[in-house]
């Protein structure tokens, strides 16, 4: 009888050669256990994704109530389903005014598809500018805007008329012209290595956008839900978007996204033609009613108000190895400089011995990701960081 490891390897599609192949058997808070009873810290929140821990009572809770209630029931948009309807009112209440209307899909990627849809269709311009190093998604449209080339050539041809600024480039921004449909970017730049804003470049970008009519895309499926000390890292710049991103940490660990526009805009896909997007489990009730309960335990605690001295912990804690060159990010959204990618590949073998799992970033592989669930008490950032400089050490002694 074949093991679930060869099982996994021999019937499941693969996203690489060397998958880390853990053989996890539950979770809770920070903490996930393997099939020997083995603990592992998640460093990474499953990229983003379990904000509020794993399984936590009040977002299981909330899904066995739906389970026992309905799951699917039509393609969204047609029935009045309270967990959608619940959790958009709760969402534009923590938004600005203008992001009123929410249209539920089921994942980053489908979010960014059907906002770059809408911006097309609403200004009814063909451009697309998205940003070098910016990662949206996998799917084709998403993939259209990655600002790699190393990632996308393979797949090509793909969306036509996207171009590419520099990100933090204020000089670029001349590009965006009355011909430009829209602008999606990271407010920061997650798979770049956490990438922050400078110069007041989201301002000049908001800026450029209004005085060309072009509609500005935050993606901030990554950002989202309190990771960066706000609820969205929008909040940090003092720039709202005409479209918002999101999914990853919506969800309390179920498959959620979304995009928010103000209700004119969003509702050009109501007409020529009518449908003008649509999703089978887009909003999906179960997903819903867990989305509402994790940004209840989100804005019920102050979680947001601890994110800044929670990854400044971390800076603390770890600063002082040598082989240590650097901090990026904000909150609990970290990136840590290695000397070299070989150091790196071994720092993240050492640490999953020790306990810890982290990766490095799509487009930049010197670093290592901090973005552990936003619940993380001090004690369980101090257990972290020794097991982290335990590895360290470990690495050093290869040198």
């Amino acid at each position: 009888m074949l093991t679930l490891r060869q099982l996994f390897l021999q019937n499941l599609g693969q996203t690489s050669d060397s998958p880390l192949m853990l053989e996890i058997e539950h979770a809770k808070g920070i903490y996930m256990y393997d099939n020997t009873g083995k603990k592992y810290i998640d460093l990474i929140s499953g990229v983003s994704v379990s904000n509020v821990g794993h399984g936590h009572p009040k977002v299981v809770e909330a899904v066995k109530n739906q389970v026992d209630k309905y799951m699917h029931l039509m393609v969204y948009g047609e029935y009045i389903q309270s967990p959608q309807v619940l959790l958009a009112e709760k969402l534009v209440g923590l938004l600005p005014e203008s992001l009123s209307s929410v249209y539920l899909v089921n994942s980053g990627s489908e979010a960014t598809e059907g906002a770059l849809k809408l911006a097309k269709r609403f200004t009814g311009r063909g451009e697309i500018i998205s940003f070098h190093n910016a990662y949206h998604g996998s799917t084709h449209g998403a993939l259209s805007v990655m600002g790699d080339s190393e990632f996308t050539k393979p797949f090509q041809p793909l969306l036509p008329s996207v171009r590419f600024l520099n990100f933090n480039a204020i000089e670029d921004l001349k590009e965006i012209t009355e011909k430009t449909a829209c602008v999606i970017v990271e407010p920061i730049q997650g798979e770049a290595g956490i990438i922050m804003p400078v110069n007041n470049f989201l301002q000049e970008l908001r800026k450029r956008c209004n005085e060309t009519g072009t509609l500005l895309i935050f993606d901030e499926i990554q950002t989202g839900f309190g990771r960066t000390g706000k609820l969205f890292a929008f909040e940090k710049f003092n720039v709202v978007p005409d479209i918002l991103l999101i999914a990853k940490g919506f969800g309390g660990g179920m498959p959620i996204g979304a995009f928010v526009a103000p209700k004119h805009i969003m509702d050009s896909f109501k007409t020529n033609p009518v449908l003008g997007h649509i999703t089978t489990f887009g909003g999906h009730p179960v997903s819903c009613a867990a989305a509402l309960a994790s940004l209840e335990v989100i804005m019920e605690n102050n979680y947001i108000a601890e994110a800044e001295a929670k990854g400044e912990l971390f800076r603390k804690m770890l600063r002082s190895h040598s082989l240590i060159q650097g901090f990026r990010g904000t909150g609990l959204f970290q990136a840590v400089e290695l000397p070299s990618f070989e150091i790196l590949l071994n720092f993240i073998k050492s640490a999953v011995r020790e306990g810890v799992v982290s990766d490095w970033f799509i487009f930049c592989n010197d670093h290592f990701r901090i973005s552990p669930p936003i619940t993380i008490t001090e004690a369980e950032i101090e257990e972290t960081s020794y097991l982290i400089l335990r590895a360290l050490d470990n690495v050093k002694k290869l040198l």
